[in-house]
């Protein structure tokens, strides 16, 4: 139940809407007996009800079950819609919103209503196919809390004879014995009244209905009832659970009625759970509002670097604890709007068993699909480009890895196979892993279909090692598929996927052992928008790089660097890395003295700088549009002084 806990809140949300949808559908119910609504309403309860049901709120999933039913009965016009059905039903709403109120609150859904609620709607359910309306424990007793009290019905007698009683039918004296020691004597004594005013007209009682419905009697009182149906049938109707005894005797003389006011003001008592405050806690928010809002945020940022720039220039100590104090807000404001904007990749997790259960049939495989860190969370705007890659890695999973039942068989593997989706927070990262216990890459093939696509000669290939063959399958338009279907074939695939994830900043890698599985390994920002970079001069223009690709920086000895070919190296720390002098990039003949590694999954590199300004936080901006995409450079940002600097892309330069 541990991990119940965690979907408790967005349980108890969903829930209430799902409730106000019923109150406000029964409501409409009462007017437009239409097909639509019922099932609207039909579609809510179910909602609620199988929710409670895989939180383990057995109590509120059975009245919710319940309802179902009397839906269902209306829906195929079994029960025909009535006041006293409404007000029934209302009540299963009231109580509902209750339930709700003491999950929220750290309780569970034990409610003191619950059972005669559902007893209730039973008794509808069974009078449904006879047409007639139920009596013991019916709609409009005071369980149902919501529904309509039987002294505030508007009786035509009263009416016609100003609170009068009409003197048809005959009067009876009636005195109920409710069983001593009964924990809910009131209600047990509201049901009794609202079942004799089913059957005829309440002149008067013993003590006063508020008196009854506070509980202030002993285990008896008295009632004045004008009806028609005969000794019998009144002791009938108040025969119920928890009543001792019922005692009629013919009335002599007539007793002034109890006036409609006083009524009135009982019933007003007792109704103040519908206007009961609740504080709002979840509101729905445009997702395009947010993004306006990141953007002053931002906007925010870059401006409060200026003013430290402004700051620094002018030495104003007043001016330095004002902006202090400024930063700090900004910073806060900051850290609330990305965490505002974060989701848990459960939205995208939750979609995928479906896709897995469909390619496996289409397969013909039989695969185990396990879940973990769906509670990880991730910036929209990452989330957003996250989806098609994702599929496409799990339709991949399934189709190249797992192998037929027959052949993990043959290869002494259990006959279903294990696919692992799983999520976790590495430092500033997300790591998302999609591994499978199948075939794994078949490098031979691998190596064969590079030749035959012409990427490499026979001895290029020959001389390739695994972890080399292995990325080759992230080549545009490579593919090992022997023929094409509906799932793969056409070499649209990895190339793509890795293209999604690059331009979200992350980056994609692949662990394969042949016979025992394969491992894609994604890595991706948290957030786009705002990062830590360091700034330096190359060529003396600025640039930007992410500080989580910068490993070191070192001073560079022209003696230590080699050339190999066409590119230079350089020894360092027994490391032999690769060195770009980013010359096409910033226009000039780079002479820089310092070295910056770079590092991007598990490769290095390093870039040569002049010099190294510092680090800072600030907003990547995408190239615009009418730029296009440009190779290196991930982003701009717009430091305090106001200048454009680009901002280094390290996955693709390395």
């Amino acid at each position: 139940m541990a991990d119940m806990e965690d979907y408790k809140e967005l349980f108890v949300v969903e829930s209430r809407e799902s409730n106000e949808i019923i109150a406000q559908a029964i409501l409409n119910l009462e007017e437009c007996n239409d097909r639509e609504t019922i099932d609207e309403i039909f579609r809510s309860a179910h909602t609620i009800k199988g929710a409670s049901a895989s939180m383990g709120y057995m109590n509120l999933e059975k009245l919710c079950h319940t309802m179902e039913d009397v839906f269902d009965l209306i829906r195929n016009d079994k029960i025909v819609v009535s006041a006293p059905l409404i007000d029934a039903l209302l009540g299963c709403t009231d109580e509902i919103e209750d339930l709700l109120d003491s999950i929220e609150g750290g309780g569970d859904d034990q409610g003191e209503n619950i059972e005669d609620l559902v007893t209730a709607l039973e008794n509808w359910k069974a009078s449904g196919d006879r047409g007639d309306t139920p009596k013991a424990a019916g709609p409009g007793t005071e369980e149902d809390e919501g529904s309509e009290d039987p002294d505030e019905r508007e009786d035509p007698a009263d009416e016609t004879n100003s609170g009068e009683a009409t003197g048809n039918g005959e009067r009876y004296h009636v005195t109920i014995t409710i069983v001593p020691g009964s924990p809910m004597k009131d209600v047990r004594a509201m049901i009794a009244l609202s079942n004799l005013d089913e059957i005829g007209t309440i002149i008067s009682t013993t003590p006063t209905i508020e008196a009854i419905e506070d509980g202030q009697f002993e285990d008896s009182f008295e009632a004045i009832v004008e009806s028609e149906v005969g000794t019998e049938a009144i002791q009938a109707a108040v025969s119920g659970t928890d009543i001792a005894s019922v005692e009629v005797a013919a009335a002599n003389a007539p007793s002034a009625p109890q006036k409609k006011k006083e009524k009135k003001e009982a019933k007003k008592q007792k109704s103040n759970h519908h206007g009961k405050p609740r504080e709002i806690k979840n509101i729905r928010v445009d997702i395009h509002l947010l993004d306006q809002m990141m953007n002053l945020v931002e906007d925010l940022v870059i401006n409060r670097g200026r003013l430290k720039q402004i700051a620094q220039k002018h030495q104003i100590k007043e001016f330095d604890e004002a902006l202090s104090m400024v930063g700090r807000s900004v910073a806060d404001l900051q850290n609330l709007m990305m965490h505002i904007r974060m989701i848990p990749l459960s939205h995208i997790f939750n979609r995928l068993p479906r896709v897995v259960r469909d390619v496996a049939k289409q397969e013909g495989k039989e695969v185990d699909f396990i879940i973990d860190g769906g509670e990880t969370e991730l910036d929209r705007s990452v989330m957003d480009g996250l989806n098609d890659p994702l599929l496409h890695l799990i339709r991949n999973a399934v189709d190249h890895g797992i192998e037929l039942p027959e052949d993990r068989k043959a290869a002494g593997k259990p006959e279903k196979g294990v696919l692992h989706l799983s999520a976790m927070r590495d430092r500033d990262n997300v790591v998302i892993r999609i591994e499978d216990d199948g075939a794994g890459v078949d490098v031979e093939k691998v190596r064969s279909k590079a030749v035959s696509r012409g990427l490499y000669s026979e001895e290029d290939a020959a001389a390739l090692s695994e972890e080399q063959v292995v990325h080759l399958l992230f080549s545009p338009g490579f593919s090992t598929a022997d023929k094409i279907t509906d799932i793969s074939g056409r070499g649209v695939g990895l190339d793509v996927v890795k293209a999604a994830i690059e331009s979200m900043k992350g980056s994609i890698n692949v662990r394969s052992t042949e016979g025992k599985g394969t491992c894609f390994e994604l890595v991706l920002p948290p957030t786009m928008a705002i990062v830590e970079v360091m700034m330096v001069r190359i060529n003396g223009r600025r640039c930007a790089i992410p500080i989580s690709n910068v490993v070191e920086v070192a001073v560079l000895k022209k003696e230590a660097v080699h050339r190999v070919g066409s590119s230079q190296v350089i020894l360092l720390r027994d490391e032999v890395l690769s060195i770009h002098l980013l010359d096409d990039m910033f226009e000039g003949s780079n002479h820089g003295e310092v070295l910056v590694v770079l590092q991007n999954s598990s490769k290095k590199c390093g870039i040569v700088a002049d010099v190294v300004e510092g680090q800072q936080e600030v907003v990547v901006k995408p190239l615009s549009t009418l730029i296009g995409s440009c190779p290196g450079v991930g982003g701009v940002t717009i430091p305090g002084d106001g200048e454009v600097v680009p901002v280094l892309d390290v996955n693709t330069m390395i």
